[in-house]
């Protein structure tokens, strides 16, 4: 069975989606409300690792936050953007799953299904 984690805002239908493609395809799933319980920052630094994304790619432009912070500013360093994230979460992209040592943000949903076919069967073993 593959073990995935998820992070997930209850709110959020996408988010909401990706439990139920997760389920049906059987994976033992760990849920972390990411605005409850937010990444630190080396989560954050390896999740943007696992996912071989900037951090800007990772953030959640429309949030008042973003804007507020001015962190589309070309010149901020990935530690600045990193560290932004972890004090306000509510900037990170959902659902992030990970299994094993892969990752990838599932918006859409559909997205998920397709990765979750193509990833190392192995991957998420236990």
């Amino acid at each position: 069975m593959m073990k995935a984690r998820i992070y997930h805002n209850p709110r959020c239908s996408k988010s909401r989606q990706a439990i139920d493609i997760l389920t049906q395809a059987g994976c033992q799933i760990e849920t972390i409300e990411y605005l409850v319980t937010p990444p630190s920052i080396e989560e954050l630094d390896n999740l943007l690792t696992l996912l071989g994304l900037p951090p800007q790619e990772l953030m959640r432009q429309d949030e008042a936050p973003y804007q507020a912070l001015g962190l589309g500013d070309a010149s901020l360093s990935r530690e600045t953007l990193i560290t932004a994230m972890a004090a306000n979460p509510i900037l990170i992209q959902r659902p992030i799953v990970v299994i094993g040592n892969q990752a990838i943000i599932a918006r859409p949903p559909e997205r998920l299904a397709t990765w979750l076919t193509s990833i190392d069967a192995t991957a998420g073993e236990s």
